[in-house]
């Protein structure tokens, strides 16, 4: 798997092999607080409202722990890859159901024969009928339409709320990678734009920091008499000053010294605001001749303003989104990279052990510790931008499909009232299990291919 374990000691590859393992617990961790606070967020609301809830579980399969308190069991299961609270009367009763209260006598309690998805049908509204055990009066969906609302949206906006704080955090909290006016390297040789020499070579002209004596360390301080702050400052006037000798202030070893730089005139790639290379339309890197000087910079953590977390979760709202309404033809992508050897969308859809996978590059990666828990900061705020995205999307049963089915409920009461008539039945929505039966075997599906894919041709945020 890319950018893993390059160590060749046996110390110093078990302890990446260690580090790699404690990403990928610490991400599972991450994901089990993030699905239980989805939870809370369904389960505060519905307790609110007087709905009444019999369990509240975080994860899926064998229980691990639960405790009763009050009406609630509350418990974890052994695996963290989802959760539910469970609601009395999250559907209304069947049609039987509503006869045999009417008369006052029981409904048949039978098992549906016959057609698969008719005793689906049945079987929901069975299951159904046996959470209405603490009175009709405490049920979802004789709620009104706001609350239900409420309650179903809860669940996502936990997870924005907490990818927020999580990109508030990074953002402000830690910063982000930044180039500094400290000199990191030196380019000791000028080399054309489109070349694939790596090394330089006999003949080959030095570049005009190596020929002013710029060193590693080097802080700028000024250029040609202009203060400067940021790389960026200093790199405009170096590309704006080809063939211009220019007095460059540094501070070496606590003192200020001038050095002399006169920048060449070179060809150099055009580079976008996220620092891609700009391309042509046939895909040819565009170029651009400016004043080079062979100055590499060092990369700071600087703290951004406190309203870059939230601008970050909203952008990264549309960029889920985006991919979500691409996803089948994404996922398509994905499985025919299984077979022609090609690279992956690094923007592309990942399973849960692809996100492990890359959360266990963070922690194994060569970057001071800071870095690394920016990292895994990022990733676990993505997590949740993804969560609270996926659970819009309005097919049951997501949480998307409820909120529909709740506002298709109250749609039809007003259409009702608006021609004086009586209000209608609460939508059935156990007939749309055949429809969620569907939706959740394309999911899996889905996810099946994708946890092949990120275990086959993974995707990793170190390149090959």
């Amino acid at each position: 798997m890319h950018g893993r374990f390059k160590d060749s000691g046996g110390y110093g590859e078990s302890v990446t092999v260690l580090a790699f393992v404690i990403g990928i617990v610490l991400l599972v961790v991450g994901l089990a607080v993030s699905i239980a606070l989805h939870e809370i967020g369904h389960l505060v609301p519905a307790k609110k409202f007087g709905v009444h809830v019999g369990q509240y579980m975080v994860g899926f399969g064998p229980t691990l722990f639960s405790r009763t308190v009050g009406e609630t069991q509350y418990g974890i299961k052994a695996f963290p890859l989802g959760g539910y609270i469970s609601m009395s009367g999250m559907y209304p009763p069947s049609p039987a159901e509503r006869e045999a209260q009417a008369a006052g006598t029981a409904a048949p309690a039978a098992r549906a024969s016959g057609r698969f998805f008719a005793a689906m049908v049945q079987d929901a509204r069975l299951a159904n009928e046996e959470t209405l055990i603490a009175g009709r009066d405490r049920v979802f969906y004789l709620l009104p339409v706001w609350k239900r609302v409420v309650i179903m949206l809860g669940g996502p906006l936990m997870n924005l709320l907490l990818a927020i704080v999580l990109f508030a955090i990074l953002f402000s909290g830690i910063g982000v990678q930044t180039a500094s006016t400290t000199v990191a390297s030196i380019t000791q040789c000028v080399l054309p734009a489109d070349t694939t020499q790596t090394a330089c070579e006999p003949g080959d002209p030095a570049t005009p920091a190596a020929e002013a004596g710029f060193a590693p360390g080097d802080t700028i301080r000024s250029i040609d008499g202009t203060a400067v702050s940021t790389f960026d400052e200093t790199s405009a006037i170096i590309q704006a000053n080809p063939g211009r000798a220019l007095d460059v202030v540094i501070t070496r070893d606590g003192a200020d010294q001038t050095l002399t730089l006169t920048p060449v005139l070179a060809e150099r790639p055009v580079y976008d605001e996220n620092d891609n290379p700009v391309t042509d339309a046939a895909g040819t890197p565009v170029t651009q001749d400016v004043g080079f000087a062979g100055i590499g910079p060092a990369s700071v953590l600087t703290p951004q303003p406190i309203w870059a977390g939230p601008q970050a979760a909203v952008e990264n709202v549309g960029a889920v989104f985006g991919i979500i309404a691409q996803l089948p033809v994404k996922v398509y992508q994905t499985a025919e990279s299984l077979f022609t050897g090609a690279d992956r969308d690094p923007n592309g859809p990942l399973s849960v052990v692809g996100v492990g996978v890359i959360a266990g590059d963070v922690a194994a990666s060569e970057s001071p510790i800071l870095n690394r828990v920016a990292g895994f900061l990022g990733l676990l705020a993505s997590l949740n931008i993804a969560l609270f995205a996926f659970n819009l999307i309005p097919l049951l049963p997501l949480d998307g499909g409820h909120v529909v089915v709740a506002l298709w409920g109250g749609l039809k009461n007003v259409w009702a009232k608006l021609r004086h008539r009586p209000p209608p039945p609460p939508v059935d929505a156990t007939r749309l299990v055949p429809l969620t039966f569907i939706v959740v075997i394309l999911l899996v599906v889905m996810g099946g291919i994708l946890i092949v894919a990120d275990l086959i041709n993974p995707v990793s945020i170190f390149g090959p």
